[in-house]
Formats: structure tokens, C-alpha cells, sequence
């Protein structure tokens, strides 16, 4: 706390690398992301991930339980008496499978926190630690779901998507919203037109969300969405900015389909860039470029501009959070894959404001975790806030107990198994420490 203000951390994280090759990746990764932790002292703490098991997830999820376990036991995170876990892993469910994780953790010295359920439609209390992972779908205190099919006329039904909760902290109300758009798929198409392709389908898809919060049945409260927007640059006119004194060269491959560009200096022949689909290199100022000159590129970070109406972002200082190199021992290179953007970041409606103290010795800090560390390709994103408390509290009758519970004592440890409509949780109390776990979690 803050004096009445809540200390609120919001971190976005795509751990998609991290857990491909987790022995190497995980303990940089949790330094750096312990060491934040220590710097704002956090009462509410917000990490919400994307690719939750990493691409090749079939293999990989196995991971993300000793990931959580950690986080569990660790001790930066003792003093979080509480916490929400959300993590959708059901890769079978083709139709529902997002990847996303939303993991909240609460201050012992926070008293007053509740969270929100969606099918009866009012908050219940936040106590002991609770898990959701597995699938799902029948969780009420979270709302889901994955883009539409017919977001992706050209490409692959993706498992990008978002995960909403609702909080009430100190009877201030909010949503707190993970989000995952689509990525470019290729650099030549990206750089085709002015705005992409991608950037078009990128931005139907978060209007598309911003307009079901606005429509649906619940109160319009202050929203923070953080997320992967994977927000690019805009590859034609930068490509055209630095290449407008050199000669371009086409590759062509299958179907007469250009595959690769090189920019060269007229009369040495010099390469000075080269453009694939999947490759993006300007040679000897590839990661200067992006890292000192980039007030420099905002002018071509535009796809923000089109929302401006609806949400607002805090002044960005830090160079693009992605591509990193995925080398452990080099934390600060860009992978020459693509063109770097910042594509993770906190965006908030403009009723937030009215929640945030505008306290410039405390906030807001707006920056990327572990910038010297390798945090695999993207690197994670923070918003520090101090949230005002709320001016009422909320109704009493608002409040639920959970109902139906039995218990079932092993020395030292209690478990309390609870149902809740068709969803079945498992209590585990060991000595002060307490964790719910949803039934379907492995954890």
C-alpha cells in the first residue's frame, strides 16, 4: 500500500520460448522477473502469459507445472497470501484451446480483494491459493475465448484469443484482460502495403473484443489489457525509409512468388539489407538501430493510433520487446527474423485514469524486465500503477460462500474437496500455507 493506494504491477509475457528449453531459460527468466518484484513491492501483481507451454506444446506443457510450482513455493512470493492461477492447457479442445495464462497474486497487507463471477454475476471473496488449469471452460470467475475461425481467411484457425477477470481491491472495480493477436506471418507480405495485411486482421480482432466488453451484459467498469497485440512496425514504409538510396533485388521461388529481397549499395554491390519471408537482416546496424534509435521508429508504430478513442498506453522509453536472441548468453542482440516491434505492451481504457494516482514520485513506470538477460524472444513488459481506493463499498449481498464442502484430514496437511456446480476442486492446507486446486490440474 500506498498510503490509500494499492501498489499494482502488470507484467505481459509471451514464456513460449521459455519453455522449450526451460533447464536453460527458466532460472534468468525468474531472476529477472524476482528482481521486479523487489523493486515495486507489488500489493496486487498481474503476469499474464501467452503460449503457455510454448509452441510445440504437446511436448512442452509438462513444464508449465513446474513453472507454477515454483512461483508456489518460491520465497519472493510467501507473502502472497493469495492467488488466482488461470492457465488454459487443453490443446485438444481445437475450438476453445487459447494458451493463455493469467496468474494474479495478492499482498497479506491488501485486506479487502474480491473477484468476480460470471454466470451468477456477483464478486466472491479471494482466500488461499487456487489453480485452474487443464480446460477451462466451466470456470465461472474468468471469461474466455478464442477468435472466431473466420478471423483467419488466409491462414491456419490460430489459438490466439483472450482471458478476462473482474476485481474488486479495496472496492475499487477493474478488469484485468490477457490478449494474444495474430503475429506476420511473412515479411514480404508485411511489406506490401501500408497498413499490412496483418495489422488489418490484427485490428478487426481487437475491435471485435473491446466491442463485446462494450456490449455485454456487465457493468462498464476501467480495463487494462495486456497482452501480445503483436503491434509491427510498419514494414513498407520503414523498408522504404531505409532503403530509399539503394538498389532492391528480387528472389523469386515457388509459383513466381517473391521469397527474398536484398538491398544493396549502388556500385559496390554492398548488401545493406536482406527481406525473406521469415528473415529480416540489416547487417552491421541490425540491433543498434533498434536499440538507440528507437524514438526514431515510433513514427512507424501505428497500429495503436486507429484506438486511440478507446484506450490510451503510457509514454514508451524502452526499445522493441521482440525478436530477442534466444542465446542464454546474450540478452541484448535481436534475432534476425523479423522486423523488431514492440508487440507487448499495457494498454488502458481511458475510465482507468480515474482509478490511478497521478503520484510522479511513485508512478507510472512503464519498461521492459531483464533487459541485459535473456528472457527468450520476447521480452516481458511492466506497468507500475498505485490504484486509489474505490469511493463505496461493494453490497454485502454481492458476496458468496462457496457451498457444498466436505472434508477429508491427512497429518499435516488438509484437503477439502468442493463443488461448485459441476466444477470439483481440491483443497490443499499445509501449516499456514493454503492452495485450491482445480481438479483438473496435474500441479
Amino acid at each position: 500500500m500506498e498510503g490509500d493506494c494499492t501498489r499494482t504491477l502488470l507484467i505481459t509475457a509471451n514464456v513460449g520460448s521459455i519453455f522449450e528449453e526451460p533447464d536453460s531459460m527458466f532460472p534468468g527468466w525468474l531472476k529477472s522477473f524476482f528482481e521486479c518484484i523487489q523493486t515495486y513491492k507489488p500489493g496486487i501483481l498481474a503476469l499474464h502469459c501467452q503460449e503457455v507451454g510454448g509452441k510445440n506444446y504437446e511436448a512442452s506443457m509438462q513444464h508449465v507445472n513446474h513453472f507454477v510450482k515454483i512461483l508456489l513455493s518460491c520465497e519472493e512470493l510467501n507473502k502472497y497470501d493469495r492467488a488466482r492461477i488461470f492457465l488454459d492447457e487443453d490443446y485438444t479442445a481445437a475450438d476453445k484451446f487459447t494458451a493463455l495464462g493469467n496468474l494474479y497474486f495478492i499482498h497479506e497487507d491488501v485486506s479487502d480483494v474480491l473477484i468476480w463471477d460470471f454466470v451468477d454475476c456477483k464478486f466472491i471473496e479471494v482466500e488461499g491459493r487456487e489453480v485452474l488449469s487443464g480446460n477451462i471452460e466451466n470456470v465461472p470467475i474468468k471469461e474466455k475465448a478464442k477468435f472466431p475461425q473466420h478471423f483467419f481467411p488466409e491462414f491456419k484457425w490460430s489459438r490466439k484469443g483472450f482471458l478476462r477477470t473482474r476485481w474488486s481491491v479495496n472496492n475499487c472495480i477493474f478488469d484485468l484482460i490477457n490478449i494474444h493477436l495474430f503475429h506476420d506471418a511473412s515479411n514480404i507480405v508485411a511489406m506490401e502495403s501500408s497498413p499490412s495485411l496483418y495489422a488489418g486482421n490484427r485490428a478487426r480482432a481487437l475491435l471485435h473484443t473491446l466491442q463485446r466488453f462494450e456490449n455485454d451484459k456487465y457493468s462498464k467498469v476501467p480495463l487494462f489489457i495486456f497482452g501480445d497485440f503483436n503491434f509491427r512496425l510498419d514494414s513498407y514504409r520503414l523498408i522504404k525509409e531505409l532503403t530509399a538510396k539503394l538498389v532492391a533485388s528480387q528472389t523469386k521461388g515457388k509459383k513466381d512468388m517473391v521469397n527474398k529481397i536484398e538491398y544493396t549499395e549502388e556500385g559496390n554491390g554492398k548488401i545493406v539489407l536482406t527481406v525473406a519471408i521469415k528473415n529480416f537482416d540489416y547487417y552491421e546496424k541490425h540491433t543498434d538501430l533498434f536499440v538507440s534509435m528507437n524514438k526514431w521508429l515510433h513514427q512507424y508504430d501505428a497500429e495503436m493510433s486507429s484506438f486511440r478513442d478507446r484506450l490510451f498506453e503510457y509514454e514508451i522509453g524502452f526499445p522493441p520487446s521482440y525478436p530477442f536472441c534466444e542465446d542464454v548468453a546474450d540478452g541484448i542482440s535481436y534475432m534476425k527474423t523479423r522486423v523488431p516491434s514492440w508487440c507487448d505492451r499495457v494498454l488502458l481504457n481511458h475510465a482507468s485514469k480515474d482509478i490511478l494516482s497521478q503520484d510522479s514520485c511513485h508512478g507510472p513506470v512503464y519498461d521492459l524486465i531483464g533487459r541485459d538477460t535473456c528472457m527468450g524472444d520476447h521480452k516481458p513488459v511492466h506497468l507500475f500503477v498505485l490504484m486509489k481506493p474505490g469511493k463505496a463499498p461493494t453490497p454485502k449481498a454481492e458476496l458468496s460462500a462457496l457451498p457444498g464442502t466436505s472434508d477429508i484430514i491427512i497429518p499435516s496437511t488438509q484437503v477439502k474437496i468442493s463443488e461448485v456446480d459441476t466444477t470439483r476442486y481440491i483443497h490443499i492446507r499445509q501449516g499456514d500455507s493454503s492452495t485450491r486446486v482445480f481438479r483438473e490440474t496435474s500441479v
